[in-house]
């Protein structure tokens, strides 16, 4: 857990603004907030987000992080203002796992040898079949394990955690030609997207069963589906705003020494952090103005300039009085 360090005096919250994020109603999840769902073979990415789009009768609904048609697995639907989290959600690192046919002749050691070989920073480029320019650049491998051999069959399953942007037929490609055989990757599933994992997962089936609920009155199956998007921030460096400067951070205004109360310690001025509520709210997200380490010795000046807004703007007043 990330250090913090106090600003100023003890922060006074109001009763009357703000609120939980676990306290949210379903419509107010449907304004902003992550369904992962279990991708089935065959669909693409775009087609089941199109297909979530129409279910939950929303005009802004994106994905995070496109999957093969024939890829299974963890997709990010972003409902709402959290479509202003594609960037963070796409550039998180994913975790997969895959299928890999092989020659038979092959023993699961001397695969095993090969897969750590791959560990760390490698060439990956993008397969003829993806919708990305075929270009060399390098991503990262941070672990890859044989979780499971059939050697008579010549049939491997394979864990990889990587960096976003990972193509995995890539791995499997590379893989053959440091075997001296074919590879060929079978099946892929990916298990893992930033902090969401497998256990988030709910099939179509079910946000079809919880929306149909929905239509009668029954909120609790689909709002349940329904994450806020603090689920996916909180792991990030963050910084505690005042309640009276929440509002006009959420009009784009900097957050100055006066309006900040808590902060992460050992950040640096250009750094990305959350700018949170005393409630547990993401406000937003900015850009550091200054080392977070100086801001304890300062009177006045920006600290933080926002640069995607989550928090609508009026639930905090522009300024707010002591008054409860």
């Amino acid at each position: 857990m990330m250090p913090k360090i106090s600003i100023g005096e003890e922060p006074t919250f109001s009763e009357r603004n703000g609120q939980s994020p676990h306290e949210r109603s379903l419509r107010q999840l449907m304004q902003s907030g992550i369904i992962l769902v279990d991708k089935p073979p065959g669909p693409s990415s775009h087609q089941l987000a199109a297909w979530a789009r129409e279910l939950l009768n929303l005009t802004r609904l994106g994905h995070g992080g496109t999957l093969d048609p024939f890829a299974t697995g963890a997709l990010t639907l972003l409902l709402g203002k959290a479509t202003r989290l594609t960037e963070f959600i796409l550039s998180s690192d994913k975790t997969y796992i895959a299928v890999l046919k092989m020659d038979p002749k092959l023993s699961a050691s001397v695969i095993q040898d090969v897969l750590k070989g791959l560990e760390g920073e490698i060439y990956n480029v993008p397969p003829v079949e993806s919708a990305v320019k075929v270009r060399v650049r390098t991503r990262t491998i941070h672990e890859i394990q044989l979780l499971e051999s059939d050697e008579e069959a010549g049939i491997h399953c394979i864990r990889i955690s990587c960096q976003a942007g990972t193509y995995i037929r890539t791995i499997a490609r590379d893989i053959g030609l440091l075997l001296g055989s074919e590879c060929k990757l079978m099946e892929l599933h990916r298990s893992r997207t930033g902090v969401f994992s497998q256990r988030t997962l709910c099939s179509m089936q079910q946000l079809t069963d919880a929306a149909l609920l929905a239509e009668q009155g029954e909120d609790a199956a689909l709002t349940k589906l329904i994450a806020p998007v603090e689920a996916f921030l909180h792991k990030m460096p963050g910084a505690w705003a005042r309640d009276s400067a929440i509002g006009s951070i959420c009009h784009g205004a900097p957050l100055a020494v006066p309006g900040i109360y808590s902060i992460h310690d050992n950040l640096k001025s250009g750094d990305r952090v959350v700018i949170w509520s005393g409630k547990g709210e993401a406000v937003a997200i900015g850009e550091l103005s200054v080392d977070s380490n100086k801001i304890a010795q300062m009177s006045t000046g920006e600290v933080i300039r926002p640069k995607v807004v989550l928090m609508e703007k009026d639930v905090y007043p522009s300024s707010w009085s002591n008054r409860k």
